[in-house]
């Protein structure tokens, strides 16, 4: 179940890191074009805060796993 769960939360952080690579692409192509991209802004800092989220929820689930496996 753990391996599971840290696979689960490893493939979570490597979609939300592409989001990010894609949305900074959105907002340079935007940004040349002369669009506005504050919301397209907004949305990067979300996707930024999700992962942050994710990397802190593999992080405990590696320290579970290590408590775990000292037991």
């Amino acid at each position: 179940m753990r391996d599971r769960d840290l696979a689960q939360a490893e493939r979570l952080i490597t979609e939300c890191k592409n989001r990010i690579a894609r949305q900074r692409e959105v907002i340079a192509h935007g940004f040349r074009e002369g669009h506005e991209t504050e919301v397209a802004v907004s949305l990067l800092r979300a996707f930024e805060t999700s992962l942050h989220a994710f990397e802190k929820h593999c992080h405990l689930i590696r320290a579970r796993q290590k408590r775990a496996e000292r037991r």
